[in-house]
């Protein structure tokens, strides 16, 4: 039996997923790595936050996925590092070698040194980070609703998304709609009703990259919403009961998103790997790490000298895909081919009915927009039972003007110490 070249592939994202596919039932051994056992689509992640989905609607298990594959396996594993010289991962179940290795890990929050961002601001990555920020929004909403004065409520209702990209705007949008539909209705003692969604973004316009009338309807809609735009200002400080602007202002908060920025892992930097400042490998047009010729890097965690990408899923999924067949053309002795970006165009939500959308050739806004973007979302959503889930609660949502999930979980099972105070609980009269 001849030897088949083992292909370790880190991270199940969308990356790492299609470099899988990309290598399916190909001549070569395949190992998936990832932390989680499930692949999670990130597009949708701010929903989860927002109450309009459940968390199993936006994963599907890496397993099933490859069930029917010969040669593509899969381990749940912490990655601790890289040994280049020796060709192996590090992992906390062992030691696993490699003849390709493709990283494709994603990327993390960066909070660009601001003072408390990462201590008291709430990232957006990760499933986990969804369920904790919905916990703490809803969590907000029951503690305000022991506090008599409006005044001593408004740090537990203001709302600061840090971030005027697509997923700060997305999510803002939704978190707005949250709040003025079931949340109104569901705390009648919060009255006069003051809950607040500010959007803070650096630029003196949200959403860079879109044509410029696009992002002025999208600050009209926001503004007609109700959400507070911040714009041209940049985040100074985050405290556990405020955040502080470089133009001297300050908002009362105890609720900070970042959707700011991300970085590579911090790990990375014990790999000696080439990176940017922004812990990014650098890679050349190949997507090889720079100085290796069997190590590729892919999707967030990638860096392409002297060419742009966005940190989009379009782009991981045709990076991760163009390092599995430059491995593939490596084995069979052709060309490397060189990765060039695709720009297929981009599309942001913004809220119920509302929606920019932006190709190559078109550019259109408004209801039909709306529903391009839940068309297509939902057709990317891996496996036919989460597509069905997620059409279900947008229909529920849109219909009723209901959230499906507004329910605070458990995170651990500790009990709790019942507090030893009295409190004042004032009943209102519903609508």
């Amino acid at each position: 039996m001849s030897y088949r070249p083992k292909v370790v592939i880190l991270g199940a994202g969308f990356a790492g997923i299609w470099a899988a596919k990309k290598l399916n039932n190909k001549p070569v051994d395949v190992l998936v790595i990832d932390r989680n056992n499930f692949h999670t689509f990130l597009p949708l992640l701010y929903q989860v936050a927002a109450a309009e989905i459940e968390i199993e609607q936006i994963a599907y298990p890496v397993r099933q996925m490859f069930r029917k594959s010969k040669n593509v396996g899969f381990i749940k594993a912490e990655v601790q590092r890289v040994v280049p010289k020796e060709n192996l991962v590090i992992t906390d179940v062992g030691a696993i070698p490699y003849d390709f290795l493709i990283i494709a890990l994603g990327s993390q929050t960066a909070y660009f040194g601001v003072p408390g961002a990462q201590e008291f601001a709430f990232p957006l990555k990760a499933i986990p980070h969804a369920i904790e920020l919905r916990n703490h929004i809803l969590s907000m909403f029951e503690k305000a609703s022991f506090e008599i004065e409006p005044k001593s409520r408004e740090p537990m209702l203001n709302f600061v998304i840090v971030g005027g990209g697509p997923t700060g705007v997305e999510f803002a949008a939704s978190l707005q709609e949250l709040i003025d539909g079931p949340l109104k209705k569901d705390f009648k003692e919060l009255r006069p009703w003051t809950p607040q969604v500010h959007l803070i973004e650096a630029n003196p316009k949200i959403l860079k990259g879109y044509p410029e009338k696009q992002r002025y309807y999208a600050m009209r809609e926001l503004k007609k919403k109700g959400i507070v735009l911040h714009t041209g200002v940049s985040v100074t400080e985050v405290t556990p009961s405020e955040v502080k602007l470089s133009d001297g202002s300050k908002i009362r908060t105890e609720t900070v998103v970042w959707a700011a920025g991300i970085q590579g892992p911090e790990t990375l930097g014990d790999w000696n790997l080439p990176l940017n400042s922004r812990k990014q490998i650098l890679v050349d047009e190949t997507l090889k790490a720079v100085g290796y010729d069997n190590i590729f890097a892919v999707g967030d965690i990638a860096s392409i000298q002297d060419q742009f990408v966005p940190q989009v899923a379009p782009a991981a999924i045709q990076m991760g895909s163009l390092a599995a067949s430059n491995i593939l053309n490596s084995l069979k002795g052709k060309p490397q081919r060189k990765f060039k970006y695709k720009d297929k165009g981009s599309m942001t939500i913004l809220g119920r009915n509302k929606a920019i959308v932006r190709t190559k050739h078109l550019k259109f806004k408004g209801f039909i927009a709306w529903l391009s973007w839940l068309f297509l979302h939902l057709m990317k959503l891996v496996g036919y039972r989460n597509r069905a889930m997620v059409l279900l609660n947008w229909a529920w949502s849109y219909i009723f003007y209901e959230r499906a999930a507004r329910i605070v979980l458990p995170l651990h099972s500790d009990e709790k110490p019942v507090a030893d105070k009295t409190v004042n609980v004032q009943m209102a009269k519903p609508l």
